[in-house]
């Protein structure tokens, strides 16, 4: 509803940005850095899992510039007409969390672990998630602990924060002072590439600014690789 309320807002001139949920950190200091190097401008940010996102913007939600943790979701927009053609932007990877008192402390001990949360198959996180366990020596047993599936990696993390897991998949840049991370061998990780569009040529003011020094440097500050 409030994704709802934010597309049918009249328009003011302001940038609305959509974003994958796992930007959140990053495009928030990006958009004060925005506004301070942009006089007068006025961003709007609207944060949703990536599939969540496609389906406000092929509804007709109004937007600038759409962000996801994939490039899929973009690539089915693009051939629908409906952004420009996607660019890359940073890159990201999959850690598992735990509890900081976890006994889990190397992936290989991650089969200990009784309640497993992963996103949803439709969301990125989800799906790098499931791209991970099917690579390792122990998918089968990883599967049978999945005890809920959420629709984006902020939701995903909330699940080890508030004891309702023992693990988790999320990326990299999910990582707080409340979980610890678990480092997923590179042999099996998933390698996620942001990719960002734009709706509208207001949208252009946000990417060049993403993609100048300052915004690649807040981006690597919150742990996305270039």
């Amino acid at each position: 509803m409030l994704l709802l309320g934010c597309a049918s807002a009249p328009d003011d001139g302001a940038i609305v940005v959509f974003a994958a949920s796992s930007l959140t950190d990053a495009f928030t200091e990006l958009k004060a850095d925005f506004e301070r190097a942009h006089h007068h401008a006025d961003v709007r940010l609207v944060f949703a899992g990536s599939q969540v996102l496609r389906l406000q913007i092929e509804q007709g939600a109004r937007a600038d510039v759409v962000a996801t943790a994939d490039e899929t979701h973009l690539a089915a927009l693009h051939e629908a007409g409906l952004v420009d053609a996607p660019r890359g932007f940073a890159h990201n990877e999959l850690v598992v969390i735990v509890p900081p008192d976890s006994s889990i402390h190397r992936f290989d001990d991650l089969p200990e672990a009784e309640r497993l949360v992963v996103g949803t198959e439709s969301v990125p996180v989800g799906r790098y998630a499931r791209e991970v366990i099917a690579r390792s020596d122990f998918g089968d047993a990883l599967r049978a602990r999945i005890v809920s599936e959420e629709p984006n990696a902020r939701l995903v993390r909330a699940k080890v924060q508030l004891g309702e897991a023992d693990a988790a998949f999320v990326y990299r840049t999910d990582v707080d002072a409340r979980v610890r991370a678990v480092e997923i061998p590179a042999a099996i990780n998933a390698r996620a590439t942001y990719g960002i569009a734009r709706t509208t040529p207001r949208g252009e003011a946000w990417i060049a600014h993403l993609a100048s020094e300052r915004g690649q440097t807040i981006l690597r500050r919150h742990g996305f690789a270039p």
